[in-house]
């Protein structure tokens, strides 16, 4: 859909920036459908009433900006965006609105990545799926439709018990979605030992899961931090002595239960040694890789995923991009010469 250019200003060097009543307007329409706040609540945070909210909210469906997503963008989440390209080498960045830093980011996040994949989506693609609560958060936004000739290959072993967001039960979801033909990996994520893990690959068919995981168009993927109780613990696959034993040896989160540093190196334990997953030198040769990720104990991680696998596009909100820019800039203060 055209997108209204009354609602665009342009400042002298002619860049576009949405005037403020449309600001207004578009984070009114974010807030109530997306993060799913009260009308009452939305006007108390942004310092109007509820008749003006109203009023604001019946605009946006007229002028055709609230489907799914909100398609008007705002103009100091494109400056995130353009900095996080250039700090990170990135092809991309997508920086959803968030207007609290105690807000959990990962519905806004899950939104904008849902949006993304939508329209990413075509006949004939392989793509590889990693797992955790963004990614499972992100399927109500994505739109279902009909492909032929679509591979989903899961990138990780699954859960023996029913939870939530088990990696199996992602991946099947996901491919229902585009009736597309699902590929698994028939073993846990982490093992007992390194030989179990040797065994298995190499007797169990599981090497071939991986094979086809290189042919992979594109990788979606999020990252977990170890700081608190994220995913990977609370499903029991790494248990507590484990993870304290992780952040000794100085990982700062997980990437497919690959335990990485802050320099995005994997940290010496032997949880490295036991994951069924792709591992990070052939996960890194995809052509494209998504990640998607975000929140306060998750800076670190992603800092450290970015400098492993190297991804094209980041998904993320617009607090979790202030604080990747913001360390950015302090490290290169700290190493600067004197």
């Amino acid at each position: 859909m055209p997108k209204d250019n009354s609602s665009i200003e342009t400042t002298s060097g002619g860049k576009p920036v949405p005037k403020p009543q449309n600001q207004l307007r578009t984070r009114a329409a974010w807030l109530y459908y997306i993060e799913g706040m009260t009308q009452s609540d939305v006007a108390k945070k942004l310092g109007v009433n509820r008749i003006m909210i109203t009023r604001l909210l019946s605009e946006a469906r007229k002028r055709g900006e609230v489907v799914i997503r909100i398609i008007s963008e705002l103009s100091d989440l494109i400056e995130l965006q353009q900095q996080l390209q250039e700090r990170f080498g990135l092809e991309q960045a997508i920086v959803a609105p968030l207007e609290d830093m105690d807000d959990d980011a990962t519905r806004v996040i899950a939104a904008a990545a849902g949006a993304y994949v939508s329209e990413l989506m075509q006949n004939g693609m392989t793509i590889g799926v990693g797992w955790g609560r963004t990614l499972h958060s992100m399927l109500p936004f994505i739109e279902a439709r009909s492909l032929s000739d679509v591979r989903v290959v899961s990138l990780l072993g699954g859960i023996a018990q029913a939870r939530r967001f088990n990696p199996a039960e992602f991946a099947w979801q996901f491919a229902e979605l585009f009736e597309a033909e699902g590929y698994l990996i028939p073993a846990p994520a982490v093992v007992d030992s390194a030989q179990t893990r040797h065994a298995l690959l190499e007797n169990c068919g599981l090497e071939q899961i991986l094979q086809l995981a290189e042919s992979c168009d594109v990788v979606l993927l999020s990252c977990g931090g170890i700081s608190t109780l994220t995913t990977s613990y609370r499903s029991g696959h790494v248990a507590e002595a484990a993870r304290q034993a992780l952040i000794e040896a100085g990982a700062v989160g997980d990437i497919l239960y690959h335990f990485l540093d802050a320099n995005g190196k994997l940290v010496d334990h032997s949880v490295n040694s036991r994951s069924i997953s792709m591992p990070l030198e052939r996960l890194k040769l995809i052509p494209k890789k998504i990640l998607m990720s975000g929140g306060a104990e998750k800076i670190a991680i992603l800092k450290a995923t970015m400098r492993s696998i190297e991804p094209n596009v980041l998904i993320t909100d617009e607090v979790t991009a202030r604080a990747l820019l913001d360390e950015v800039d302090v490290e290169q203060t700290v190493d600067a010469p004197s």
